[in-house]
């Protein structure tokens, strides 16, 4: 069994699990752990300053396109990607960087969360492109066609050397500001 100890602020305790973690699983058992079968995303749901906005395929199709050519680091496959880069979504919905607003994008942080629970954390200006080339977008197809078990929707990042941070069956992001 392991044990680790957790603190934050007011609240101290124990975490404890037995069994293998993720690093000790032979490659095959781990990759059916990560992609358990989820409820398909069917709306993308999108808060910024406690706004919240619904959206579906058919708004982010009308909006710009951007492709990425990415490797999946499980797969070893080469995949084409095809959505909406998620800098250009923000803007749209009034998170936009400009010379006024650098402050706030750099204390921001966006969570993208998966309808299977699985979220993930990115700094706001990572996914606008501000400190690095954007390679972050909401696709709505693989390789031409729809994404199928993995929703309508999936965030995915150019350069990861695995897609840990991709989400599947994405069905919010959440633009924080912490001051």
């Amino acid at each position: 069994m392991y044990r680790f100890k957790l603190c934050l602020v007011g609240f101290c305790g124990v975490v404890a699990f037995s069994g293998m973690v993720p690093a000790q699983m032979p490659m095959g058992e781990h990759q059916a752990m990560a992609h358990a079968p989820a409820k398909p995303s069917t709306a993308l749901v999108l808060t910024i300053d406690g706004k919240s906005t619904t959206l579906s395929v058919a708004d982010l199709q009308a909006m710009p396109q951007k492709t990425l050519s990415v490797k999946n680091g499980h797969s070893g496959a080469d995949e084409l990607y095809t959505g909406v880069a998620v800098g250009d979504l923000l803007a749209r919905y009034g998170f936009a960087f400009e010379s006024s607003t650098a402050k706030r994008v750099y204390h921001s942080y966006v969570r993208a969360e998966g309808t299977d629970g699985y979220w993930v954390l990115y700094s706001a200006s990572e996914l606008e492109g501000v400190l690095r080339e954007t390679g972050a977008i909401v696709a709505l197809t693989a390789d031409g066609k729809p994404l199928g078990e993995q929703g309508e929707f999936k965030i995915v990042l150019a350069g990861e050397k695995r897609p840990a941070r991709w989400v599947r069956n994405l069905k919010s992001l959440t633009v924080v500001t912490v001051e």
